[in-house]
Parts: structure tokens; C-alpha cells; sequence
């Protein structure tokens, strides 16, 4: 598992660790994918493809309204499908695509600066 700062402050939910196949947040650990809010961490399966009605995700995204949803898509940077990407921009949140170890490191920066985003990242495996 590669280990992140633990010193690193901030509010929520912060990534102190990610491996193969999942992460720690806090002192707490997700096996699998993870959605993040400024508020909370919740276990996720990305569906075969992103799909704007997936609901959990879909529940994020009404609850923050962030200005962007950060993906992070694995150990690959895979991007979404086009009609995903509108969907989003339709409800005027952006997305930041990224590989997982990227995703899991800009999480925390982000929330360092406390911008208001969510986050959908799946483990590297």
C-alpha cells in the first residue's frame, strides 16, 4: 500500500493510503472503489461504464453540487463516454479524469483548499 502523508490536516475524508485494491481513508479501510464528499467515504463498483443515472453517485452529486467530480479510473487514465461528460455539464459539474494514484492525490489536495468537489476513484487493479 502506498501510504500518503498522515500528517496531512483537513476536513472529511482524506486518502492516507491506496493499493492494488482499495484505500484508506482516515484510519478506515475501503476495499474496492470509493466515492468521496467533502463529508463522507462511501464503498463503490464503478459500473463496466460511467453512467450518470448510477446511484450512488448520482446521490453525491445532488447532496454537494461541486463544481467538479474528480475520476480517477484505475492504473490507466480511461476516459468516460461523451454523453457521460454532457450529462454532467448539463448540471454544470465539470470533471477532472485521472488515473487513481493521481485522483487519490489530488483528493487531498483539493480538500486541503476545501473546494467543494466529489470524488469517484476505483482501486489501480
Amino acid at each position: 500500500m502506498t501510504n500518503l502523508s498522515a500528517e496531512m490536516p483537513g476536513s472529511g475524508p482524506i486518502i492516507r493510503g491506496f493499493g492494488a485494491q482499495g484505500f484508506r481513508i482516515n484510519e478506515q479501510y475501503y476495499s474496492g472503489g470509493i466515492i468521496l464528499t467533502p463529508c463522507d467515504a462511501i464503498a463503490w463498483d464503478m459500473p463496466d461504464a460511467m453512467r450518470i443515472d448510477d446511484a450512488p453517485l448520482m446521490d453525491a452529486l445532488q447532496r454537494v453540487q461541486p463544481e467538479f467530480l474528480l475520476l480517477g479510473t484505475g492504473a490507466k487514465l480511461l476516459r468516460p463516454a461523451a454523453q457521460f461528460t454532457r450529462a454532467l455539464e448539463a448540471m454544470h459539474i465539470g470533471i477532472e479524469v485521472m488515473d487513481s494514484r493521481a485522483a487519490a492525490r489530488a483528493w487531498s489536495m483539493l480538500r486541503l483548499e476545501e473546494r467543494q468537489i466529489v470524488g469517484a476513484i476505483m482501486p489501480l487493479d
